[in-house]
């Protein structure tokens, strides 16, 4: 399977691959299970920030409230530094955390990276069971993330 292709990413309604006490901001440390009975929006994306990353993040902020009515938790994903991921959500005032991949290994986990190493910009939904229910690299709208999230409700 070639790394960082659409083929890479996970199979829909396969289970979530688990992460445990990953560092995140706010000095905080999150699990999988934290979010179990209720959809969480995965964005694991390349480097704080960019234009695209902050678009992206940004997009998703402004339609919290949307995601708060659905049920849904919202995390970004990125192997930056707890500091540099700090600065990022101060700057642009993102209401969810982002995780430390230190390594790559979430990312790696999920088939979100490139062949030589960096992240692909990839986004997932796991249902409140655990289970994968979109998968996309790209930047998903979030009108269609949204709509994802209705049909599995």
């Amino acid at each position: 399977m070639a790394v960082g292709t659409d083929s890479n990413l996970l199979a829909l309604n396969s289970p979530a691959p688990d992460f445990k006490n990953v560092l995140a901001t706010g000095n905080q440390q999150f699990s999988l299970s934290d979010f179990a009975g209720k959809f969480l929006i995965m964005v694991f994306y390349p480097k704080d920030q960019t234009p695209g990353c902050t678009k992206q993040l940004c997009a998703l902020r402004d339609d919290m409230a949307l995601f708060d009515e659905l049920n849904t938790a919202v995390i970004g994903v990125n192997p930056g530094s707890l500091e540099s991921h700090e600065r990022f959500i101060k700057a642009q005032g993102y209401p969810f955390p982002i995780l430390v991949d230190e390594g790559s290994h979430i990312a790696r986990e999920y088939g979100a990276l490139k062949p030589e190493g960096g992240i692909q910009r990839t986004v997932y939904i796991v249902d409140p069971q655990g289970r994968i229910v979109f998968a996309q690299q790209g930047m998903p709208s979030d009108e269609t993330l949204a709509e994802a999230i209705r049909s599995h409700s």
